[in-house]
């Protein structure tokens, strides 16, 4: 197995490959029915075949991989594979060859299809087809976002090819590593098809097997286990409790969006709404190679425990003397804890860059801010900042302060640690999880406490407040179409699931964590991404229903803290909302209920733009009067591609939306180890109230009562 250098020193050759504009792919010599690459200006043209024709009308390469397809049904049992290619859709197919279905054949000991179990069909089929359209120009590098129908992830990484045609170099991509793709992007009226050299492997481990597998880990893995932490990663893989509920709580055709109850108005259209087909619990683990540790002097498991209790016992002095290592409050198993996620996201769900040619990351001013998320972790109230900052130091890093290469606008710069990109990781995907190299020790050390999380402003899109958003794939989920907007969804759906394609994922109160609700009274579904409109990273959560609804906030460092949300107001539909905040058993009222049908420009609000105001002074003392009322403008650091009037047009800054508004709900002084909550309840009578959820601002009082640094309006 390469090392994590290697791998690295490797890739770095490529990124000048990876630059070209058109990408020579090695093409098997026996596919000579299937045309070449139809080029960019064609990927979205229809050639009159669906998948399924493509397929049937090219026997001679893919009369085996049909068979399959002919004998698999998938979860149901009651439609044929081949013929749901045959239909009205979205789907990406990736292919493989006959000689690619004779060497699976032959790995699993058997000659024909035929003597393939029922079993054996549904896996290999379900495991080559996503029920969304991705094209090699969509991602070249990277995880796709949409899982497949096995309901597992698939990696595209690029390699170099210099041994086929000695004396050449060419670029080959590679499905999970293992499967070449042949010849790509071959247009179909329901998606595109991508032919394979090889069937894509399937993995049944779990992630502590898929990380002994891993030979430049083995310091982190023996940790783990010591720690007994192997065991808590393969926990409760599926819930069981809401496999055996569901049936109860489903509405017809729930999980297909194809249910007319289920789209719901949310503003001016309506969202298709269905809910997850199982729930799972997986992780996310970011792991220092080998070598990484060796760097820094470490090279045993006892001097990887002394490392722990180094960095924790100052900063938890308390928990110093706890020397069993499963222990939650054990120095070890925080340091290894803090490197867990409890959800799975792939390298382009951290943040908002969501993939490498982002039409959302260009929605922000990244000369100003570093996009960034914050995710609570598996360690007891910790928090774990990702940046992707753009410029010669892009990339996805964790626990990072500065903006592009420079230090922020309070003078500070910390690196914090990168995490390896897809094609710098070996096979890392398990049935329950992910993991991902990083470059240096991750720590929630005193510095990173407070520098980086609690001497920041720290704003959570609402779609990553819940781990099921994530690991279901609710946050960033595509839309069914790319005909228009990319991969994002199109504005001004109407009330029909059928010709309704802004698909999102509704959830129930029982199974969402983080989150308490009634299921009859609020209905709760995460927003496809849509850039024509002033949603804070495309998307929002929307709550529906006389809702009553309660959030546990992220955990932040002691000291004192602002929330706010921020949300669209001004539509009909919008509810009056009471908020309450406090520990559990200790809400209590946050001021008035708040309007949410009022807009910006009522006096009630008294919103003003900047050009309206004058000079920066003047700008200034508006803003100032405006937060003694409970209100701050929108982000001036986001934008979205609409006009005032609602028309599509440039970009329009956040801060310049009349009712794109930030709402201060309390302060409130953290201890740093207790958990807090939001509850939001609905005063109207009617049960059709809406709230736009769209993000929460935690500010430290170093950010908004600085005499010396004003907090900024990016």
């Amino acid at each position: 197995m390469k090392t994590y250098k290697q791998s690295l020193s490797r890739n770095k050759g490529l990124r000048a490959l990876l630059l070209l504009p058109c990408i020579s792919f090695l093409l098997m010599p026996i596919i000579t029915s299937c045309s070449d690459d139809p080029g960019v200006e064609n990927y979205y043209t229809s050639r009159k075949e669906t998948a399924s024709a493509f397929l049937s009308n090219r026997p001679e390469n893919f009369s085996k991989f049909i068979e399959i397809l002919n004998r698999a049904t998938g979860e149901k049992g009651t439609f044929r594979l081949m013929d749901l290619l045959g239909t009205c859709g979205s789907y990406t197919v990736f292919a493989p060859t006959n000689e690619a279905v004779d060497e699976y054949l032959a790995s699993k000991g058997v000659k024909t299809v035929a003597e393939l179990s029922k079993e054996d069909c549904d896996t290999v089929a379900l495991n080559h087809i996503i029920e969304q359209e991705f094209f090699t120009t969509d991602f070249s590098n990277g995880t796709y976002p949409q899982a497949n129908m096995l309901e597992r992830f698939l990696t595209i990484t690029s390699d170099s090819d210099s041994i086929s045609v000695p004396g050449t170099i060419k670029l080959l991509m590679r499905i999970n590593k293992t499967a070449v793709i042949a010849q790509s992007d071959d247009s179909v009226t329901n998606g595109v098809v991508h032919i394979l050299k090889n069937v894509i492997g399937t993995r049944n481990s779990m992630i502590p097997d898929v990380l002994k597998d891993d030979s430049t880990i083995t310091l982190f893995v023996s940790a783990i286990k010591y720690a007994g932490l192997d065991a808590f990663l393969q926990e409760n893989y599926i819930d069981e409790q809401y496999e055996s509920e569901k049936s109860s709580f489903f509405e017809k055709d729930s999980v297909d969006w194809t249910n007319d109850k289920l789209c719901k108005k949310t503003g001016l259209e309506y969202d298709n709404v269905a809910y997850m087909k199982h729930r799972y619990n997986k992780f996310t683990v970011f792991i220092e190679p080998d070598e990484v540790f060796a760097s820094k002097g470490i090279t045993t498991l006892d001097e990887l425990i002394q490392y722990a209790h180094s960095v924790y016992d100052p900063v938890y002095p308390d928990a110093a003397s706890k020397t069993d290592p499963k222990d939650p409050e054990n120095a070890l198993n925080r340091f290894l804890t803090y490197h867990i996620l409890p959800f799975q996201a792939t390298y382009y769900q951290f943040t908002a860059v969501d993939g490498p040619n982002s039409a959302l990351a260009s929605c922000f001013n990244r000369k100003k801010i570093d996009i960034a998320d914050w995710y609570e972790t598996c360690a007891p109230h910790a928090l774990m900042k990702f940046s992707f900052p753009s410029g010669v130091e892009a990339g996805l890093y964790i626990n990072r302060r500065g903006v592009m290469s420079r230090a922020d606008g309070r003078g500070v710069k910390i690196r914090g640690v990168k995490v390896a990109t897809p094609d710098q990781m070996p096979d890392n995907i398990a049935i329950n999880g992910v993991y991902y190299y990083i470059d240096d020790i991750l720590v929630f050390d005193e510095q990173t406490q407070k520098k980086v999380i609690g001497d920041e402003r720290l704003r959570f899109d609402a779609t990553t407040l819940s781990p099921d958003f994530m690991t279901s794939g609710a946050r960033g989920h595509y839309t069914a179409s790319t005909i228009e907007n990319g991969k994002y969804g199109i504005a001004n759906q109407g009330s029909l699931a059928a010709s309704n394609v802004n698909h999102c994922l509704g959830f129930k109160g029982r199974f969402t964590k983080n989150i308490t609700f009634s299921d009859n009274l609020t209905h709760v579904h995460v927003r496809n991404r849509v850039l024509t409109f002033w949603s804070f990273e495309g998307d929002e959560l929307t709550i529906y229903g006389k809702f009553d609804i309660t959030f546990k906030m992220p955990p932040v460092p002691e000291g004192d803290w602002e929330v706010r949300m921020f949300s669209c107001l001004n539509f009909d539909n919008r509810g009056i909302v009471q908020f309450y905040f406090g520990k559990e058993g200790q809400l209590e009222a946050c001021g008035l209920p708040i309007d949410m049908r009022v807009g910006g420009a009522n006096p009630r609000v008294g919103w003003q733009k900047d050009s309206d105001l004058g000079d920066a002074d003047a700008i200034a003392a508006f803003d100032k009067a405006f937060r003694n009322r409970g209100w701050m403008k929108g982000m001036a650091s986001y934008s979205c591609s609409q006009n005032a009037d609602g028309s599509n047009g440039q970009n329009q800054w956040n801060r310049d939306v009349t009712d794109a508004l930030r709402k201060i709900i309390t302060r409130f002084h953290s201890d740093g180890k207790s958990d807090y909550y939001l509850r939001a309840q609905q005063k109207l009578e009617s049960d059709q109230g809406t709230m736009a959820f769209d993000a929460l601002e935690l500010c430290p009082s170093s950010v908004y009562n600085n005499e010396y640094f004003p907090e900024d309006k990016w």
